[in-house]
């Protein structure tokens, strides 16, 4: 265990992020001394530069956000079973000299779902409706798929969401009885023939967040699932027009924050072996969230 812990996120843009509050409050919570930087980098180029800082011993831990989820996989050393099924890392770490990367975003969302009590739906009904088929998707649609989810993909570029059911279908982890794959274009036309309705719906476009709080990704006229449950992946702003068209029909909603705390949690436990405080991350960036509106 370093008697300093340097970590930082790479990616671009970043000035908006909420990676350093969650982990220099779960630092401090556990007597750890370090920091958590960030690293805006604007060509792929750069990213050798930040590579051979960790492999030099001067960074500990890297977060990797859009949009080098995927570029970074060539990278580096190995990869964990998930990074590879997902074909994105947004941890790296090193061992024994090595840069391994590993995907903490399937995991985190997965364990918000169980949080929340949404996991304990009747595998018969466990049906999910996923908005977007880009990198993000990918991490929510490994964890469904291996949690015996029926999915469709619903999506605006029907090639992305080919590729995305492919890769899925592909993965040496999903167990034999992994639910359904499926894609419809993301019109109203298509979600509306949907036959039974989800009973999950999953927001993960950037649609809605800021600075269009406005948007929706849900298509205009178009009731929701009855008893479904809207999880939106946008935690800025804090409750997304998505959120409040469906609240306004009586659902359960939730947003990203608790994905964001948890996949946050694991990329820590990885760098330092150590339970995390999520309760005490929670609350440094909902307090912070509230102290901005």
């Amino acid at each position: 265990m370093p008697d300093y812990y340097s970590l930082g996120l790479v990616g671009y843009p970043l000035e908006h992020s909420l990676s350093p509050r969650l982990h220099m409050a779960a630092l401090q919570d556990l007597h750890l001394a370090g920091e958590y930087l960030l690293y805006p980098i604007e060509h792929p180029s750069d990213l050798q530069d930040i590579l051979g800082e960790m492999r030099s011993g001067k960074i500990h831990g890297l977060n990797v956000t859009i949009p080098y989820k995927e570029v970074i996989l060539s990278l580096l050393d190995d990869l964990s079973p998930a990074a590879q099924a997902i074909g994105a890392v947004n941890t790296v770490s090193q061992q024994d000299g090595n840069l391994l990367g590993d995907n903490t975003d399937a995991r985190g969302f997965y364990a918000d779902m169980e949080r929340l009590g949404w996991s304990k739906i009747d595998k018969p009904d466990r049906y999910a409706l996923v908005l977007g088929a880009g990198g993000s998707a990918r991490a929510i649609v490994y964890a469904l798929a291996n949690a015996g989810w029926r999915i469709t993909i619903s999506a605006r570029r029907q090639e992305q969401a080919a590729t995305l059911v492919k890769l899925i279908q592909r993965s040496t982890e999903l167990t034999s009885n992994y639910g359904e794959l499926s894609k419809i274009t993301l019109d109203k036309e298509s979600i509306a023939n949907l036959n039974p309705r989800p009973s999950l719906i999953i927001n993960t476009t950037q649609v809605g967040m800021y600075p269009q709080v406005d948007a929706s990704p849900w298509p205009e006229g178009l009731d929701f699932s009855p008893q479904a449950a809207v999880y939106d992946l946008v935690y800025n702003p804090a409750e997304t027009a998505l959120m409040r068209a469906a609240q306004r029909m009586g659902l359960q909603v939730a947003n990203g924050i608790g994905m964001l705390v948890e996949q946050a949690a694991l990329s820590l436990e990885i760098w330092t072996g150590l339970a995390t405080p999520r309760q005490v991350m929670h609350h440094a960036v909902t307090e912070y969230s509230a102290s901005i509106r």
